[in-house]
């Protein structure tokens, strides 16, 4: 499905080639036009995290001849427990920045194209554009369907992962000039907001994302060159802990209308809206369960942001619940502080937690944009548990 002008393929391999993808050669249908297809291919990566890193190397290591990295954070020290595509020395520094150098490290003559922003609907399309596949390593549901989307305007192969806990799944989708089958099809309705725990609420198991990862580099070498069959109308489900794979057949919902335009999900899945710029991203200020409770100790504004009936079932010392719909109401002025808000006065310099981690730094984003800068208990609720009788 993907097509190549003669002018990218009458090149031919070098002797240089020739033996550095010699095992590629050796391959009962890989040819050495199969390996000027992944030289002349251009592939953007959404993700340069858990599945993005064996997604690049192996692509890097294949000879995919243009890698597009998009992914707008920073490499934190959580991340190098399964992100392998990065080092310690990366720590604080842009995430498609470490994976460039990693990438050239391994194949020189890749060229990498470094795009160190968030996706948006602003900009989704046009840098997807031109691209003969895109593969989605990201772990939130509004770019999911964000990418999908994009993709299906632009009639362009979509390799899709996913990662939680012990699972993972792996799908090839394709709009097909609206016969094929995509994201929606497969997951139509969003989640609300707090319905999907995150990685960051449920852990994910580091071994996991090199399987699935490494799955999807496949995926992608098998459409780019015609080779197998790839995942298109099927998703290959992943246990780690029996080992087991189980497929599920799907098919384009008869109802479903072609996606013509960018829809913003942000707010139908809870997520903050993040401004896309050319700025370096900003470090927030994030504490451990230990650091936090020190501080709430020597009277630091520790904000519980779980709902009432969450918090029901037990809270930290010092903590003060208020639910995020409330905190955030207060926080643009369209509530009055009133209940446990009277205790709050000035927001600016509290810690949030929620938890499991993910609802706080969302949470924290949301204010940094309003000009409030807090802090987030990485971990959450759950982590703190081990630290008190």
């Amino acid at each position: 499905m993907v097509n190549y002008s003669l002018g990218e393929m009458e090149r031919g391999l070098s002797g240089v080639e020739y033996q550095r993808y010699s095992r590629h050669l050796l391959l009962p249908g890989f040819t050495p036009e199969s390996q000027q297809k992944l030289s002349s291919a251009k592939v953007a990566v959404v993700g340069a995290g858990g599945l993005g890193s064996p997604i690049l190397q192996y692509l890097a290591a294949a000879g995919v001849g243009t890698l597009t990295v998009i992914d707008a954070d920073l490499v934190d020290s959580s991340n190098l427990q399964r992100q392998v595509i990065h080092c310690e020395a990366a720590v604080g520094t842009s995430k498609v920045a470490s994976a460039a150098r990693a990438v050239h490290a391994l194949n020189q003559a890749v060229h990498v194209r470094e795009v160190p922003e968030v996706l948006t609907p602003a900009n989704a399309l046009a840098t997807l554009a031109g691209h003969d596949l895109v593969l989605d390593g990201t772990d939130n549901f509004p770019t999911r369907y964000l990418v999908s989307d994009a993709c299906e305007i632009l009639n362009v192969p979509l390799i899709w992962g996913s990662i939680l806990a012990f699972d993972g799944q792996v799908a090839v989708f394709f709009g097909d000039e609206g016969r094929g089958v995509t994201y929606r099809d497969v997951h139509p309705r969003p989640p609300e907001p707090g319905e999907v725990p995150s990685c960051s609420e449920a852990g994910v198991l580091g071994p996991l994302v090199g399987v699935i990862g490494s799955t999807m580099a496949m995926e992608a070498l098998k459409v780019l060159t015609g080779l197998g069959s790839p995942l298109y109308g099927r998703i290959q489900l992943y246990s780690a802990l029996t080992g087991d794979w189980t497929r599920i057949d799907v098919a384009r919902r008869k109802d479903r209308a072609p996606v013509t335009e960018i829809e913003d999900l942000v707010e139908t899945c809870g997520f903050p809206a993040v401004e896309a710029s050319g700025a370096a991203p900003v470090r927030a200020e994030v504490l451990s369960p230990a650091e936090a409770l020190r501080e709430a100790a020597t009277g630091r504004l520790l904000i519980d942001i779980r709902e009432e009936s969450e918090a029901a079932e037990g809270m930290l010392p010092h903590a003060v619940n208020i639910p995020k719909t409330q905190l955030m109401e207060f926080a643009r002025g369209e509530r009055a502080g009133v209940g446990p808000l009277s205790e709050v006065g000035d927001l600016h310099g509290a810690i949030l937690h929620c938890a499991g981690g993910a609802r706080s730094a969302a949470a924290q984003a949301e204010l940094a944009t309003l000009g409030i800068e807090v802090a987030n208990m990485a971990g959450g609720y759950v982590a703190s548990v081990t630290l008190r009788p």
